[in-house]
């Protein structure tokens, strides 16, 4: 619980840093001040280049975008401009945050207008069984040459705790005994790969979704401006998403 706690305060933390960081980039803009902008901006930007990574790995396991084509760094890059040319449009500090998500999460679309998700891990992954797991985290963690690749490069997010995922998605009270089996017996690396392999084969939309509300805890409303739907589609997704990893979790390393 203290570790949930320590790890909310950081990321409230950090929302007032890019708050306040908004309001320096305005009247640095409106000085004319592009290099020191850019430079500002840049240390709000971490989270924001790991969803967009996020997303580019999802899209490049489903097939639909050379891994090697794109990278974050390319979605920062003309993140910045766009920050630049469209601040302005920003109603308030508070709304900062959840504007750069979006403005990210755009770029990204524009290269996978015509991505489609595996329908098959989809409609089948409430009962895989733990064999089929196994074969699709060697499947997913190495490339044509049995290099080691996919699930390295998604795992490189440090602000997702393992308690907090846990905790997320075993929600009733009589969920406990099971949070604390699966802690004690994968341990944090294990249980963040699983996770990991789960959100790979979801629907992007829906991938996104829990990695917003789950690693960056940005709620309902917020997510639904990001992501551009409803807040009763980004509940839905939320839901689904949640029902998924946890059965993933049971069949894999409970039954």
């Amino acid at each position: 619980m203290e570790n949930i706690l320590n790890r909310s305060e950081q990321i409230s933390e950090f929302n007032l840093l890019v708050s306040s960081t908004y309001v320096n980039l305005i009247q640095l803009k409106k000085e004319g001040e592009t290099k020191a902008f850019n430079a500002l901006l840049l240390k709000v930007l971490p989270q924001v280049k790991q969803y967009a990574q996020h997303k580019l790995n999802v899209a490049s396991k489903n097939g639909k975008l050379d891994k090697n084509r794109f990278k974050a760094d390319d979605i920062i890059d003309q993140l910045f401009i766009e920050v630049y040319d469209h601040i302005d449009a920003v109603e308030a500090a508070d709304d900062f945050h959840a504007w750069l998500f979006k403005k990210a999460d755009e770029l990204v679309e524009d290269l996978l207008v015509d991505e489609e998700f595996d329908t098959y891990f989809f409609e089948n992954v409430d009962n895989f069984s733990k064999p089929e797991w196994d074969e699709m985290e060697e499947k997913y963690s190495t490339d044509g040459d049995g290099d080691f690749v996919m699930l390295e490069e998604f795992d490189n997010n440090r602000y997702l705790n393992n308690d907090y995922l846990l905790n997320a998605v075993f929600v009733e009270d009589k969920d406990k005994e099971i949070i604390a089996n699966l802690d004690k017996e994968l341990g944090a690396e294990r249980i963040k790969k699983h996770a990991d392999l789960v959100l790979l084969g979801l629907p992007k939309t829906m991938s996104s979704a829990f990695e917003l509300f789950n690693t960056y805890k940005f709620n309902v409303h917020e997510i639904s401006k990001i992501i551009n739907t409803s807040v009763s589609e980004v509940e839905h997704l939320l839901k689904e998403a949640k029902s998924k990893m946890k059965s993933s979790f049971l069949n894999r390393y409970m039954n």
